[in-house]
Order: C-alpha cells, then sequence, then structure tokens
C-alpha cells in the first residue's frame, strides 16, 4: 500500500477512534484504576481495570482531550482486553517505542494491529505524550500508582 494511503487509512483509524471512542465510561468495581494529566495540552483522563487472574477481563476510560489523547485511549482499551498482564506491558513498551520513534519497525509490525496508526505521531513531538497519557495511566494502575503526569508534581510519577 501507498505511504500516502495508509497515512490516510491510519488518519481515518484516529478519527473513528476519537469521534466514537470505544470503552468509554467510568467502571464499578474495578481492581485498579490511576488518573493521567497533561498539563501542556490539558488532556485528562482517568483509565479503569478489572484484572481476573492475571488477566485484564475489563478496561475503560473516561476524560477529556485532543484527538490524539481520547483516540489512543480507546485504542488501548481494544488492545489490552483479555490480554494477560506480561502480554499487556510487552504491548505497552512497544507502543511506547512506536510513537516515540525509538524502533520505526513497529509501524509496520502486523501485530499492532490498528495500533499502528499512533506511528505518525512519532513525527510530532509535542504529541507523542498526548498519545502515550493513556498508556502510561493504565501502567501506573497495573503497578499501584494512582496519578501520572507528563510534567511532574514530584509525588506523581511522570509520563514521557
Amino acid at each position: 500500500m501507498a505511504d500516502a494511503a495508509l497515512d490516510a487509512l491510519y488518519q481515518e483509524v484516529i478519527l473513528d477512534h476519537n469521534r466514537r471512542p470505544r470503552n468509554f465510561h467510568p467502571m464499578e468495581h474495578a481492581s485498579c484504576s490511576a488518573d493521567g494529566r497533561n498539563p501542556n495540552c490539558g488532556d485528562q483522563l482517568t483509565v479503569w481495570l478489572r484484572v481476573d487472574d492475571d488477566v485484564v477481563s475489563d478496561v475503560s476510560f473516561q476524560g477529556q482531550g485532543c484527538a490524539i489523547s481520547k483516540a489512543s485511549a480507546s485504542m488501548m482499551t481494544d488492545a489490552i482486553k483479555g490480554k494477560s498482564r506480561g502480554d499487556v506491558v510487552q504491548l505497552y513498551e512497544k507502543v511506547h517505542k512506536l510513537v516515540t520513534g525509538e524502533d520505526p519497525a513497529l509501524a509496520k509490525d502486523k501485530e499492532l494491529g490498528s495500533l499502528r496508526a499512533l506511528s505518525g505521531v512519532s513525527k510530532f513531538p509535542m504529541r507523542v505524550k498526548c498519545a502515550s497519557l493513556s498508556w502510561h495511566a493504565m501502567k501506573a494502575a497495573l503497578d499501584g500508582a494512582s496519578v501520572v503526569t507528563t510534567e511532574g508534581p514530584e509525588d506523581a510519577r511522570s509520563a514521557s
């Protein structure tokens, strides 16, 4: 597929997840949750997870932010539901490398499925934090933290 056509497809995937976010609701009886904040652009969200027998049986999010932030959170919830904690952590690492441009080959990794649409974010450094915020909040929740932010304060885990 030509690069322009692929870019258009990826853009459509992001727009669709922004317009109709999946799993966009608070969750009662979650095993863990974390708030994510990006003070630079105002993105803020909460991610809830239900973990049963080391498997993410359910995940949801709610909040406000830019299209990239909301789409990434929606795509994340689709991608991690039903996966083991270990698989979720591995996926978190891959997505982080994808959006930061650390591993450009991941943009062609078929195992990432629609998450590959986030690969273009690496071309826009100011958007990397938008795309990764929900992923950092999800990881913080799994690690037992309640808040993650892209910019301090010292008592909150930093997401970059």
